[in-house]
């Protein structure tokens, strides 16, 4: 809050032209209690937070101060204020208007900064992290969150892992993850956040040595009912389901699924197949569940909650030193009510049963992620979500001219390049049209945010692949061959983060890889063998492997 620096009184009476130098001596004074009043704001904003109290009663005073002296101000002086504040205000409001009508958005105009509630000291005082892997989960709000990252990365001119064009949009999901996988123009890389089964070694061989490992997990109930809804033409062991009926699968799992068929991993113990572990194992073996669990806990820092996305926002960006503007979203891959269904307690609990290492993963890190934020002070998180929130539906008005862009179905969208992929005929994913103040040519930065918040994952991963090609292209147009590859350069300072991983060694957590893990589902990539100098050793179904 700005402060408003107090007048000094004047005499009562009309001043007459004899008080000019007077009234010019105050003047000076008043200007003089500005340049004060500044240096006292700046003194404030960098006093510790338990004097904060103390200056806030401070600034109230010294407002209070100045506002009550209006009865001392001569008649005449307050007549010409009136009339400047007039003008004033008349000036802005017709810059506001032909801005919205003009479609000029400005980055400054919600732009919220490093503004700090929680910790001490303050983000901004801090670099932000920049190498984070994120590891993008099924049906778990990820593609909101992957959204998130790729804008990040924009913003800060990093680079994206994308995978080889045999691979598609995911990195040959479900086939465990490899290096050879990430297309050669994105390399070395920043961020990783596409679609990928977890395999640790790998995944620590091409990332930086202080990568901010993520991912996100989701209530096992709503979870596997979104993914019996948009993968039950993909999925084996959901088509052969009568009617597509939930409640009869959950009946009888066994007498459907089909560990080794086509795209078993979506019928049972999702979550920890992406992580890397086996979905297959036995309910009753508690030890290896366990062990599952203290494994992701040690790879991963954040394990964000999709039921609480906006508070896993609030603890990501203090761990990360990021902005709230840094996590600003709008929601992606949404169904249509009438895609979903609700669930009574009985088939929860049954999907619970039969998904039990994905709610014993859910249980853990849930309460684990409200001891964290209780930490950091559930007040003071409540007070920056409602501040992402406002923030949020400031960019909306601006972007959009409303509170949140109007969801439509893939058919409604007029522009094609952002319709969402729709999983079947029976799934109707919604998305968001082109804004209309977006489509006069050439767009700001502030305009080309409102693009990219509402473009669709496949889409914004072409365009990202496209950018990062082109610039691979311009920095080595002029190297030698020997110097063309950036892997090739970099991998000898691209460590394993945990030393002790060696080649050779197996998990002590799963010996062997899970049932269904041999799909060939996914396009093999062309190489089918790497440089000796970036073979990392044999892999494991373990998330920590």
């Amino acid at each position: 809050m700005k402060a408003i620096p107090a007048p000094t009184a004047t005499p009562e009476r009309p001043p007459s032209s004899t008080d000019t130098a007077h009234t010019h001596k105050q003047t000076l004074k008043i200007r003089g209690g500005g340049k004060r009043a500044g240096r006292r704001l700046k003194a404030d904003r960098d006093a510790e937070p338990d004097q904060r109290g103390e200056i806030n009663h401070r600034h109230e005073r010294h407002i209070h101060r100045s506002c009550s002296c209006d009865d001392k101000v001569p008649v005449k002086q307050k007549m010409m204020s009136q009339k400047k504040l007039f003008v004033v205000c008349i000036a802005i409001s017709t810059v506001s208007l032909l801005l919205h009508h003009g479609g000029h958005l400005s980055w400054k105009a919600f732009h919220i900064g490093s503004l700090n509630i929680c910790s001490h000291p303050s983000p901004a005082l801090k670099p932000k992290h920049t190498n984070v892997a994120f590891l993008k989960t099924h049906k778990t709000a990820s593609t909101t969150m992957q959204n998130i990252v790729f804008r990040f990365a924009e913003h800060n001119n990093l680079t994206v892992a994308l995978p080889v064009p045999s691979c598609n949009h995911q990195f040959c999901y479900p086939t465990s993850f490899k290096t050879h996988f990430v297309h050669p123009h994105t390399l070395p890389p920043n961020i990783i956040s596409s679609h990928m089964r977890f395999n640790r070694t790998e995944v620590q061989w091409l990332m930086p040595n202080d990568t901010f490992y993520i991912t996100i997990l989701r209530e096992p109930g709503s979870m596997f009912e979104s993914l019996f809804s948009y993968y039950n033409q993909y999925c084996v062991s959901f088509k052969s389901v009568p009617n597509a009926s939930l409640e009869a699968f959950l009946e009888d799992p066994w007498r459907y699924y089909r560990p080794l068929e086509k795209n078993s991993m979506y019928a049972r113990n999702t979550l920890t197949f992406d992580l890397g572990g086996e979905k297959d194992r036995p309910s009753t073996d508690v030890a290896y569940a366990e062990a599952f669990v203290a494994e992701v806990e040690r790879v991963f820092p954040l394990v964000m909650i999709t039921e609480y996305f906006d508070e896993s926002l609030v603890l990501l960006r203090h761990l990360l030193n990021w902005d709230l503007d840094d996590i600003i979203y709008v929601k992606h891959n949404m169904r249509t009510l009438s895609s979903k269904r609700s669930l009574t307690p009985d088939l929860s609990a049954k999907i619970r049963a039969w998904n039990s290492l994905d709610a014993r993963l859910y249980d853990h890190f849930n309460a684990s992620l409200w001891r964290r934020l209780s930490a950091l002070g559930l007040d003071c998180v409540a007070r920056e979500v409602r501040l992402l929130q406002q923030a949020q539906e400031r960019l909306m008005r601006s972007c959009f001219g409303r509170r949140m862009p109007l969801l439509k179905s893939a058919a409604q969208i007029e522009n094609k390049s952002l319709r969402p992929w729709q999983p079947s005929a029976k799934v109707n994913i919604v998305g968001y049209d082109f804004p209309v103040n977006l489509s006069h040519g050439f767009m700001s930065q502030a305009q080309e945010l409102c693009l990219k918040l509402i473009l669709p994952e496949l889409q914004y991963t072409k365009d990202l692949l496209h950018s990062q090609s082109l610039r691979y292209r311009q920095r080595h147009q002029h190297r030698t061959p020997q110097q063309s590859h950036p892997f090739q350069q970099s991998i000898h300072t691209v460590l394993p983060r945990h030393p002790q991983v060696r080649h050779g060694q197996q998990s002590a957590v799963a010996p062997g890889p899970a049932p269904g893990n041999g799909s060939t589902s996914t396009p093999k990539p062309a190489a089918e063998t790497r440089n000796q100098t970036t073979q990392p050793g044999p892999k494991s179904s373990q998330p920590g492997k």
